[in-house]
């Protein structure tokens, strides 16, 4: 049979592919469309394959002709050195690519992916790299394994590489000594060095593969710091010379459309990824704030796929589940989500109106910044500059016939009484606040200037969280805690007889830190009338603390000695990240 050409192919569908390949006939293609109809979710390749009629091969080559892409036999192909030098090691691995030709002059690399839906590799290499043009093509899953075990494994990352090559770059070098008289051109042209390009692109990457929550980049006097927050912790990664601040700055602003030109004055920006291998969106939040020694950068790295936006997902045990739900299904009222800054409140939160996100509800959001688009909820960004603010958004909302509301935060008294106002008035309104625990949480918002009628009136419940690590799954293995550790919990050896406690012995799974991942532990304060009572009385946050514990309230403390007893984490991050009870 006579070659096929891929413009023949482009764009036809899978089986017509298929058949103009001469891998099958018209017949078995409707063969299988007709076992499909019996068997939801299965392609029509697989079902090809189950019947015999094709192979993973054939099914690769009918892909590749779909998408328009050639297919090469990388076995067949001697690749140059300088070709495999073109992608960084993290850059390959993550995508899982293989460059098998490069031309420097034009600046145009091709290379060879495992599928033909990988086009965030192809975007992310001309976007990040700056190559000006990335032709994919086609080969075997277990060729690109091989090459990419044989030239990249061993060469990790790439850092020093890339940190010599800028350290011989002229528009680098051009910078030095140049203080603040630096032109708008200079810096432009030091952003784009290829060094500089693939620097910041390797730093971004790994930061993804390894889940980081943030990313810093940090002028001192001396030096200039990389380092990324995993699991709740900071890590260092190896420093890059200092004159290489400015670049890398620039280049991060260049990304996230800011100014590169203002270096005096704060400023918030946004870059567009998407998810090495399956093309997920991910956004990185940036901020820019102007320091003695430079400028300091922080990216939060948001990735909705590592989110988990269902209150079955979140880690509330059964009996917490349920006292959620029936929270927020209440028609009116205000239900409060507690802790520090990165403990999972947005998360817990963006679970619960997911829930509730349904076509006979609307729902309006107030948020600073907004961090994750989800469909059917209406979302304002508090904007300060143009003095739009979580008050003037909420006084808006209530004209907007809303079912639920949610205010990113409650900052002030303003706001504080525009939610009562919202709640009073037949909305449910969900809300967030930076106290310890959720009996202070009470105190803050009457230290705020809400009367105590009103807030009795109105609250619903308030939730208060901590994320933990969790125990590295590959590494855990079984411990007998001393008696120092038993009393950092304020626990005797009797009180845990026949208990099993656990620790991560540190392997290449979790870093060698013993952990990987992390868990939430809650601390729900539902109000009823003995509570309302006491609010009114003015109790204090601790004998509030206590009737709310008679009346089967879980302490983050408590939930955190159930996570301990269950092997998911250990004594030292429930101390760290809960305070001892009275």
């Amino acid at each position: 049979m006579a070659k096929v050409s891929t413009s023949e192919l482009k764009g036809r569908k899978f089986g017509r592919v298929l058949v103009k390949l001469g891998k099958v006939t018209r017949e078995q293609v409707h063969e299988a469309l007709k076992a499909q109809q019996g068997q939801a979710g299965r392609k029509v390749g697989e079902i090809l394959v189950d019947l015999g009629y094709i192979t993973d091969d054939d099914i690769r080559a009918a892909l590749a002709g779909q998408a328009g892409i050639e297919q090469v036999v990388l076995r067949d192909r001697e690749i140059s050195d300088e070709t495999f030098a073109a992608i960084p090691a993290t850059t390959a691995t993550t995508y899982q690519i293989v460059p098998i030709k490069f031309d420097r002059e034009r600046n145009a690399i091709a290379v060879a992916v495992k599928s033909p839906d990988n086009f965030a590799a192809v975007d992310d290499l001309r976007n990040l790299l700056g190559f000006k043009r990335v032709k994919p093509v086609l080969a075997a899953a277990e060729e690109i394994d091989e090459i990419l075990q044989e030239r990249y494994a061993a060469k990790g990352s790439g850092f020093s590489e890339i940190y010599a090559e800028a350290g011989d770059s002229a528009a680098i070098a051009s910078l030095e000594g140049r203080g603040d008289s630096l032109d708008l051109d200079m810096l432009e042209e030091a952003s784009g060095d290829n060094a500089i390009v693939r620097l910041v692109q390797e730093t971004l990457l790994i930061a993804i593969r390894d889940k980081a929550s943030d990313i810093h980049f940090e002028p001192f006097e001396d030096e200039f710091k990389i380092r990324y927050r995993i699991d709740g912790v900071l890590y260092e990664m190896a420093p890059p010379d200092k004159r290489l601040a400015l670049p890398i700055v620039s280049r991060i602003k260049v990304m996230s459309k800011l100014d590169i030109a203002e270096r005096r004055l704060p400023q918030d920006g946004r870059i567009e990824m998407s998810l090495p291998g399956t093309g997920a969106p991910i956004d990185l939040r940036v901020a820019v704030l102007p320091t003695m020694f430079g400028e300091s950068v922080v990216l939060r790295v948001l990735d909705r796929s590592n989110v988990q936006l269902s209150l079955d997902r979140v880690g509330l045990r059964d009996d917490d589940l349920e006292r959620v739900r029936g929270l927020i299904n209440k028609p009116n009222g205000i239900v409060l989500v507690t802790g520090p800054t990165g403990s999972g409140k947005t998360t817990t939160l963006y679970a619960a109106l997911t829930e509730l996100n349904t076509p006979d509800r609307k729902i309006l959001t107030a948020e600073d910044p907004v961090e994750y688009d989800i469909d059917g909820l209406i979302q304002c960004q508090v904007n300060v500059d143009q003095e739009l603010t979580f008050s003037k958004l909420l006084r808006s909302f209530l004209r907007q016939d809303p079912d639920t509301i949610l205010v990113g935060e409650i900052r002030d008294l303003e706001t504080a009484q525009i939610a009562i106002q919202a709640s009073l008035t037949g909305h449910l309104v969900f809300s967030t606040l930076h106290t310890n625990d959720a009996p202070s949480s009470i105190l803050r918002l009457i230290d705020l200037g809400v009367e105590s009628f009103l807030l009795t009136a109105t609250l619903e419940a308030i939730v208060a969280q901590r994320l933990i690590r969790k125990i590295c799954e590959k590494c855990k293995e079984e411990f007998v805690p001393t008696e120092e550790q038993l009393m950092e919990l304020s626990l005797l050896p009797a009180d845990v007889e026949g208990r099993t406690f656990f620790r991560g012995r540190g392997c290449g799974n979790c870093m060698k830190t013993g952990y990987k991942g992390r868990m939430a532990i809650f601390e729900i304060m539902t109000l009823d009338d003995t509570l309302r009572e006491m609010i009114m009385s003015q109790a204090s946050t601790a004998v509030l603390r206590d009737e709310s514990r008679r009346r089967g309230m879980r302490t983050l403390r408590e939930s955190g000695l159930l996570a301990i007893y269950e092997g998911q984490s250990t004594i030292e991050e429930v101390v760290r990240e809960t305070i001892a009870e009275d």
